[in-house]
């Protein structure tokens, strides 16, 4: 990365041995030096978008590195579920590290009624974290996500939401990362979502026409009005994280907790090799959509594309031919290939992958997609598999994939 380290070392040595040692002091006032110490508006439970703008009293910013525990991350269990939890990078926020996403299926692909099973399901098997986006069926898949939401009535201290900001609409000024439209759109994320703030708001890509001090000015300007709580890249490089990492320190604003990123089988790359770097040395974790790889990873095609499958909606023809090209089908033979460790292991190849996406510390959640209560349940199954892989049935899959990255140092 052309972006260095070593500013981040730096600012590591130059913090006191009080602050390494115990960790933030106390805000006059009161507080637990979070980001916020107190904010005036719905409260957290409260359903309804509530004022755009909060009073506030703001602490020091506190990024993921100054705010990693003296000892391991630990992975623990839910009550009553086999759902593991992980905290989202070095923060202390705790994740379902199986999440549900809504790209394609909320507001399009499937309906409202299945969309709640959906839901209502993964609540009741420990997931925590549900995943949107602005962009996603054009606004509807929030609109969707927050009537299930509201009809539910769950603890919102129970559950974690993110949506993700960039195309928002056809103006100029709807898309991108001005602090403009980060507040903006947030704002209308949460008219839709029906709620007063989300926990986590992603930058849905990386903007060269947005200056990197604005985007992560604007981005601490939503979470010190408690629009947000924590704000994530996605599909950013490591170079670009680094840099907002190193903007925030500068000018005492807040970092990004973590990077939301495609990884499967199929695309190792950054996830392997660049990102546990900046989860050692800057805490920021990683969130994993596309676990496989938009469908390839399946038994289930046999050769042909089922009417059902999401490359068939209009609008993402682009699905069915990743499946279709030479690339897409030269993957499925691998995926057969892997048919006989998943028998093995008793379980699917889908269990098999997303359990296998799962074995890297650095890997915070996983999305998962799903259409049908079904496909959900099987791919929950993954969390079995998980303790099953260990580094020999590892290292026979790199084997049979023949695709593992190297460090480039």
């Amino acid at each position: 990365m052309q972006v260095s380290i070593a500013c981040t070392e730096q600012n590591l040595r130059s913090r006191s041995s009080e602050d390494r040692l115990c960790g933030p002091r106390p805000v006059p006032g009161g507080g637990n030096g979070s980001g916020v110490t107190s904010i005036h508006g719905n409260p957290s439970g409260g359903g309804g978008p509530g004022p755009k703008v909060r009073a506030v009293s703001v602490a020091r910013p506190l990024g993921p590195a100054a705010m990693t525990p003296s000892g391991p991350l630990r992975e623990s269990t839910g009550r009553g579920t086999s759902m593991k939890y992980r905290n989202l990078g070095k923060s202390g926020l705790r994740v379902s590290c199986l999440g549900l996403g809504t790209w394609v299926t909320f507001g399009s692909q499937i309906s409202d009624e299945t969309a709640e099973n959906l839901m209502t399901v993964a609540y009741e098997h420990g997931v925590n974290l549900f995943d949107t986006a602005e962009v996603y069926a054009a606004g509807k898949a929030e609109r969707t996500l927050g009537n299930i939401l509201k009809s539910k009535g769950w603890r919102r201290s129970s559950y974690i939401i993110t949506t993700k900001i960039f195309w928002g609409g056809q103006a100029e000024t709807e898309r991108g990362l001005s602090r403009k439209h980060i507040i903006e759109g947030l704002w209308g994320s949460l008219e839709r979502l029906q709620l007063g703030y989300v926990d986590i708001v992603f930058a849905n890509r990386s903007d060269p026409n947005s200056p990197m001090e604005e985007i992560v000015r604007a981005m601490t300007f939503v979470i010190n009005q408690g629009l947000a709580l924590y704000w994530g890249t996605s599909r950013w490089g490591a170079a670009e994280i680094m840099e907002a990492y190193s903007v925030a320190r500068q000018f005492n604003l807040i970092p990004p907790a973590c990077e939301q990123a495609e990884y499967h089988l199929f695309q190792r790359d950054k996830v392997e090799t660049q990102l546990p770097e900046l989860y050692h040395k800057i805490g920021v974790g990683s969130v994993i959509w596309s676990p496989l790889a938009c469908g390839v990873i399946t038994t289930k095609h046999e050769g042909r594309i089922p009417e059902t499958y999401r490359g068939t909606i209009k609008g993402y023809q682009w699905l069915k031919d990743k499946i279709q090209n030479e690339d897409g089908k030269k993957q499925q033979a691998k995926v057969m290939d892997l048919l006989p460790i998943a028998n093995q292991l008793g379980c699917t190849v889908a269990q098999l992958s997303i359990a296998w996406c799962l074995r890297s510390e650095a890997v915070s959640s996983v999305l998962l997609e799903a259409s049908n209560t079904e496909q959900l349940m099987e791919n929950l199954g993954a969390l079995q598999v998980l303790s099953q892989l260990t580094p020999q049935k590892v290292l026979e899959i790199d084997g049979l994939l023949g695709n593992k990255p190297h460090s480039k140092k």
